[in-house]
């Protein structure tokens, strides 16, 4: 289903509520800072990863994995989990409750989502615009044709 675009980054986290953290670094710095995409790919991997957690067997000592991938103009953030017994993501009515909320945001901040099935687990995706394209070399060191913004990367080793 990867329709052209290559993996930029895969991480594996325990099922725990930091990693909700983690995996919002992660997506961080796989984009360059004041990417046009970041803030709502960002907020995104944050509830899709919550999710996750709370609806899963994920969040009950299990893993989630968070993987991004892009091609021409377009990301794809991909959360999968370990399984929640049949359940399936879906947006809920709106109830006035505290929370339920998730999915909406998730709706709101995307050009599309949706979900697939492996096995028992669940895959999210999510799929977002790049107005100024994806660089796909150097993702890693902040380049942008859209900001021309550099950020020093870590000493790469050798001899230098």
């Amino acid at each position: 289903m990867s329709g052209g675009l290559v993996v930029l980054g895969t991480l594996t986290l325990p099922g725990v509520r930091r990693s909700v953290g983690y995996a919002r670094q992660f997506l961080r710095d796989l984009l360059p800072p004041g990417h046009l995409a970041l803030d709502d790919l960002v907020t995104v991997g944050s509830e899709t990863v919550s999710n996750a957690l709370a609806h899963t067997a994920s969040g009950e000592g299990g893993r989630v994995t968070v993987s991004l991938l892009g091609g021409g103009d377009v990301y794809r953030l991909e959360v999968a989990d370990d399984g929640a017994g049949g359940g399936r993501p879906h947006v809920k009515a709106e109830t006035g409750a505290e929370s339920g909320r998730g999915l909406r945001i998730v709706e709101a901040l995307t050009e599309s989502w949706g979900f697939r099935t492996d096995g028992d687990r669940t895959i999210v995706w999510a799929r977002f615009r790049s107005p100024c394209g994806i660089l796909l070399e150097n993702t890693d060191r902040g380049l942008s044709e859209c900001s021309k913004t550099l950020v020093p990367a870590a000493f790469e080793g050798g001899d230098r």
